[in-house]
């Protein structure tokens, strides 16, 4: 059953990649008078609050967040290494810093913007907390108790 879900979430890591890579890797020559770069944290989604129409803002920081909640969710299923809110914030963070990084330098009408990873690495959180722990210990029960736990249990000479 273990590498039933195992494979399971790893096809659905990898079929999130494809729709990750379609979404923000696709060159979009219209928009290149449209595209800035944003280095400063909240910069956009402070844009995104203010602007008029809030159906684009749901989309832009709603889109955002959703990006990043399958991977709060297949993490924990692919490794327990994965598992743990800080793991699963640095592992996102960095996936997107990357996809950022090449986003800006090398696909015509994208840019780099940090708020973009900020929020997919909250919508990893949100997958995580809500249902990749759970599903996380599941499938990938620890086998030996934690630092802690170990020395509780350790008689004292």
């Amino acid at each position: 059953m273990r590498a039933l879900v195992t494979l399971t979430a790893l096809a659905g890591m990898v079929a999130f990649a494809v729709v990750l890579a379609r979404l923000t890797l696709e060159a979009s020559p219209a928009s290149v008078p449209l595209t800035h770069s944003n280095l400063t944290p909240g910069r956009s989604i402070e844009n995104y609050l203010n602007q008029p129409g809030f159906v684009d803002t749901v989309k832009q920081l709603g889109g955002n967040i959703a990006l990043g909640v399958p991977f709060g969710i297949l993490l924990p299923l692919l490794s327990l290494k994965a598992r743990g809110f800080l793991r699963v914030a640095l592992i996102t963070a960095v996936t997107m810093l990357l996809v950022e990084l090449v986003q800006g330098a090398l696909v015509t009408g994208r840019a780099f913007d940090i708020d973009d990873v900020f929020l997919n690495t909250t919508g990893a959180l949100l997958g995580y907390v809500l249902v990749g722990r759970r599903l996380g210990r599941i499938v990938r029960p620890r086998t030996r108790p934690r630092w802690w736990q170990r020395r509780a249990h350790t008689p004292s000479h």
